[in-house]
């Protein structure tokens, strides 16, 4: 007899059974870790870098002054009570302003000379260009901070893989060793040279678990993450251009028009600018315009117009902020000057350096690393059947392992110099 159930209850007992049977994901699931890939790492760093929240925090700031830097000053608003002691009429001494005298009210508007509003306006706006231009150089550093502590990372990780592999690969000698030693076709000493080496690259394996923490801290720090926090395993290091893309004069054009530090200087140029054009104008002086009425009892009585100009007599001081303005201008040029030179030479040695160690890898993937695994492969026969010594097997294992350990650090050493140089020209190649 069938048994009717509940649609409701029925879900809940199929919800049951899909995670009893493992279909659905485990309740608690921790998520993968960041750190496969440098873009991970990147957008992380973007969201959680403290330097990069406190320079857009001060970008804004810088923002928010434009609009008051171009501003009307406040109105001032006086009040004169006249006779206040009533002497002329015998009455008793007042405050109030029907009671006494006279009293006069005064508004009174200072208007700044024609631009000089639109100039502090500009040099508001530039320096506010440059704290946001801040902010991209700030990030242009946080990312090869990245980028350099990825490829480290991914070196080490890449030098543990290695050892372990030779680690395998001694096992595999000594075993040899072992063999044609009871069959007495080798001396105990070989099995014994084995067992040493081997010990040797565990010791080397303690050393790069050091260094796996290191680039871990290195990364972390570099997040805003506590030290220990989990970075998965780096699954590859970024592309590197083609020489053509590489080529320095071109970087040189492209960090003329994207480097940001020199957006900086020149938003700074523009300022001193603004500022030297004010000092200018301020040979003409500000005036003041005011109304006031007069109370006389409980009416208007009369009406006063006031006009306020200042006299410009204090022309050496004058004439000394304008030389001042003048020589920051000229200075903001200089400086900007000194730091396209300096980069210059930095995008000049950081190129030298990548080709440096693409020809590097080139050379050794390509003649060294073929050449020593003939030649390891050539010990091991030679040994096996007796015509090389285990010293000779040794020797060629060691090459072998220093032309793959020598591929991973140029591979590397090209990622850290692309981050260098992607953080001089101001972008991603």
């Amino acid at each position: 007899m069938p048994i009717d159930v509940p649609v409701s209850r029925a879900r809940r007992i199929a919800a049951v059974l899909v995670v009893a049977l493992g279909v659905a994901p485990p309740l608690g699931a921790q998520p993968r870790p960041p750190g496969a890939t440098v873009d991970e790492l990147l957008a992380l760093a973007r969201e959680r870098t403290p330097e990069l929240a406190v320079m857009r925090l001060e970008a804004e700031a810088a923002a928010e002054r434009t609009g008051p830097a171009g501003a009307f000053p406040d109105p001032m608003f006086r009040i004169e009570l006249q006779d206040i002691g009533n002497e002329g009429r015998g009455g008793p001494a007042a405050l109030l302003p029907n009671r006494v005298g006279s009293t006069k009210y005064t508004i009174v508007q200072s208007l700044p000379w024609f631009g000089k509003r639109e100039l502090k306006r500009a040099g508001a706006e530039a320096d506010a260009d440059a704290a946001q231009r801040r902010v991209d150089e700030a990030w242009s550093e946080v990312a090869m901070r990245v980028k350099s502590s990825f490829a480290q990372h991914w070196q080490v990780v890449r030098m543990e893989r290695l050892v372990r592999d030779v680690l395998d690969l001694m096992q595999r000698l000594e075993d040899i060793a072992q063999s044609r030693y009871a069959s007495g076709l080798a001396a105990q000493q070989d099995a014994i040279r084995a067992q040493s080496e081997r010990a040797a690259m565990e010791g080397e394996l303690v050393m790069l678990a050091g260094d796996r923490r290191r680039s871990i801290a290195l990364l972390n720090a570099a997040l805003a993450r506590p030290p220990g926090a989990a970075i998965a395993e780096p699954e590859r290091l970024r592309a590197i251009p083609p020489p053509a893309a590489l080529d320095v004069d071109a970087l040189v054009e492209r960090l003329a028009a994207r480097n940001p530090t020199l957006a900086v200087e020149d938003a700074r140029i523009a300022s001193a600018e603004r500022a030297r054009e004010l000092a200018y104008r301020n040979r003409f002086p500000d005036v003041s315009v005011g109304v006031s009425p007069i109370q006389v009892g409980s009416r208007l009585a009369e009406w006063e117009l006031m006009f306020e100009v200042a006299i410009p007599l204090q022309q050496t001081t004058r004439r000394s902020q304008e030389r001042e303005s003048a020589r920051m201008r000229d200075a903001a040029v200089a400086r900007k000057a000194g730091v396209f030179v300096r980069l210059q030479g930095e995008i000049g040695t950081a190129a030298a350096a990548l080709e440096a160690a693409r020809q590097t890898e080139a050379l050794i993937a390509g003649r060294l690393l073929p050449l020593a695994q003939l030649n390891f492969e050539s010990a091991v026969v030679g040994y096996e059947n007796a015509k090389v010594d285990f010293a000779t097997l040794l020797e060629a294992q060691r090459q072998i392992r220093k032309a793959r350990q020598d591929v991973i650090k140029a591979q590397a050493e090209q990622a850290m110099r692309l981050a260098e140089i992607e953080r001089i020209v101001g972008e991603d190649l």
